[in-house]
């Protein structure tokens, strides 16, 4: 019988629908477990599905699960041989399957070329499983109501005869009751997870679990064995990120809700193992992919905006992600006096830039590096990175004085919209980034230079006010000392304010309400740019600083509505267009994390003092 779909809830960490099947209503629930303060656990690659079931009409009916993966989870080119093979080890039944010639280290269409999906269940008397072609197995399935234990051993390519690894379960006679949930777990596992770039050549990094566990077979019982346990735990940061998340509104509860997992789904947290071959836990560096834009590995201005959901769940977590950065750069590989773009071109090679040819964005990285080791620091202090890597902090602070102010022709984080001299946006990031150093060097304990770095921070205030303002009072140019009124600028470093605890004003421009379109504020205007487009983590930044509650909603209520419009299928996508909500090509990324920047607990509320009139006035803020 057909199951239609009767509802459907997220929260951060699951997804359950519930299904109607004539008289029985199904109950699927997928769990995507966010453990970030157990590395063990959150560095394991699996998943939950658990379904359960209960009768509608009071009379007791016979049920049968069934559900299967193909052997697309193991490539990009479904004309490539996959081979796969069905164990029963202990209480588990787990099909694994994986391409016949892996690809190591490599990716096609975002998707890796060597490793092993897992599909597995527990081996109960009322479990059966079967491989091979998707016609057959199903058709076996809705014949019989279960599998014949057997497996298809014609290893062919992945699109011929679409091979599929099936598990059923029979429920048995189901009451009014709900059933016990019957649990799947599926993931992927690669060994070694990445490559990453280290003086003499490269090194070999594991996931974290590994340390505990020698077998995928061992982790896999652990990770059933546990699903009580990890729903509860589930269950308990689902509730504490709705309440906090609902002090601001129902539709930001919504977007947080929405962008956690997403956010924490791109991070891997791996290990080195010491020259004995034992794993070395103190070596941990944590990588994320910049998915479905470019593929890069810990793109510093797409590690920048997720910051946020770092700082939420552990803020641990984002000094492992700026390790990886700061060590190679200090190693002295990479060549320029300015930050780093990523770690490497293509996830998971993390093989650094040694020819300084990444895609350059000197303003924008320098200042967003400061940025983050001042706010990890201020948030936990642990001082730990500012003391290890004072001169290179240092270093891109003496390259944001000389070039911050009158920033030269270069990209910034919109990398889309090309190069650009003296953007408005980029001075304010290097001003920023030269007052997070002025209070680096604060905690310590030098004041003399902590002093003169607030100094020049203040004067480059100063001339950023009078240069960045157009001639009418009523909005921020595009390009500083460039005043034409059809270009307007939204300032995007806003995002680095509700990080910091700077004590320094900085002058911003609302762009009037009345200009907003159907989904949102414009991204920005600028000759030979579509003006209609837009990114919802900016929105969420600036409903996080704006101090009246209608415009903060306002955004918020933007960003929700983009995403409920049902206009796509694709993960939540991070750049639409703002008239009718149609996604523009990034989708799945981290940057969404930055939504949760309301919820970062140390978010001061902004003080503001008009000076300027009417729906364009700008405010000074203040962060105290």
């Amino acid at each position: 019988m057909k199951a239609t779909q009767k509802s459907f809830q997220f929260t951060a960490t699951q997804s359950i629908f519930i299904l109607s099947a004539g008289p029985v209503d199904v109950t699927v629930t997928f769990l995507s477990p966010v453990e970030a303060t157990d590395l063990v656990k959150q560095s394991t690659p699996f998943a939950y599905m658990a379904v359960s079931a209960a009768s509608t009409d009071g009379i007791a009916h016979s049920v049968q699960v069934y559900s299967d993966i193909s052997a697309e989870w193991v490539s990009g080119d479904n004309s490539l041989v996959a081979n796969w093979s069905t164990s029963l080890s202990g209480s588990v039944i787990t099909h694994q399957v994986q391409l016949q010639s892996p690809s190591v280290f490599s990716e096609i269409n975002d998707h890796t070329q060597y490793g092993s999906a897992f599909y597995s269940t527990l081996n109960t008397i009322n479990a059966t499983y079967q491989s091979g072609a998707d016609v057959t197995v199903r058709a076996q399935f809705i014949n019989n109501g279960q599998l014949p234990n057997t497996q298809d051993t014609a290893f062919r390519a992945i699109q011929d005869n679409w091979p599929v690894f099936g598990l059923a379960h029979n429920l048995g006679s189901v009451s009014t009751g709900a059933t016990s949930p019957v649990v799947f777990s599926v993931g992927h596992v690669r060994d070694p997870a990445i490559e990453y770039v280290v003086p003499g050549g490269t090194q070999d990094r594991s996931l974290y679990f590994w340390s505990q566990f020698s077998t995928v077979s061992a982790l896999i019982s652990s990770f059933l064995g546990d699903y009580s346990a990890a729903l509860s735990r589930a269950m308990s940061l689902d509730s504490k990120v709705n309440g906090d998340a609902s002090k601001i509104s129902a539709d930001y509860a919504a977007v947080v809700a929405l962008s956690i997992r997403q956010a924490i789904g791109a991070t891997e947290i791996t290990i080195s193992k010491n020259t004995n071959g034992s794993w070395n836990t103190s070596d941990i560096i944590m990588f994320l992919k910049e998915i479905s834009s470019d593929g890069n590995m810990n793109t510093v201005d797409v590690i920048f905006p997720a910051w946020p959901v770092l700082l939420y769940l552990n803020p641990v977590l984002g000094k492992y992600l700026l390790e990886g950065l700061f060590r190679y750069q200090a190693s002295g590989l990479y060549p320029n006096k300015w930050s780093v773009h990523d770690l490497g071109s293509s996830y998971p090679k993390a093989l650094g830039h040694n020819d300084g040819n990444d895609e350059a964005m000197p303003v924008e990285e320098s200042g967003n590096m400061l940025i983050m080791a001042l706010s990890y620091a201020q948030k936990t202090g642990d001082n730990s990175h500012l003391t290890r890597y004072t001169t290179l902090l240092d270093q891109w602070t003496q390259f944001l004085i000389t070039d911050s102010l009158i920033p030269a022709n270069q990209l910034s984080t919109d990398d889309f919209a090309g190069h650009l001299a003296n953007q408005t946006n980029l001075a304010v990031k290097g001003i920023i980034g030269i007052k997070a150093m002025s209070q680096i060097y604060s905690i310590l304990g030098n004041t003399a230079q902590s002093s003169n770095y607030s100094s020049i921070a203040a004067d480059y205030v100063t001339k950023w006010q009078t240069l960045a303002i157009s001639s009418t009072g009523q909005h921020l140019t595009l390009s500083l000392g460039f005043d034409l009124q059809s270009l307007w600028r939204q300032t995007v470093e806003i995002e680095s304010l509700p990080y910091l605890n700077l004590l320094f004003a900085l002058v911003e421009s609302a762009q009037p309400l009345s200009s907003l379109h159907l989904m949102s504020l414009l991204l920005k205007k600028r000759h030979g740019i579509r003006p209609l487009r837009t990114h919802p983590d900016w929105q969420i930044w600036t409903a996080a600083i704006v101090t009246d509650t209608t415009a903060r909603d306002l955004f918020i209520g933007s960003v929700k509505k983009y995403a409920a419009d049902g206009l796509s299928s694709q993960p939540f996508g991070d750049w639409y267009e703002t008239t009718n909500g149609q996604p523009e090509g990034f989708r799945a990324r981290p940057v969404v994390g930055g939504h949760l920047v309301r919820d970062v607990s140390y978010f001061q509320p902004l003080t503001k003092t008009s000076i300027g009139h009417g729906s364009g006035a700008h405010y000074v803020r203040e962060l105290t």
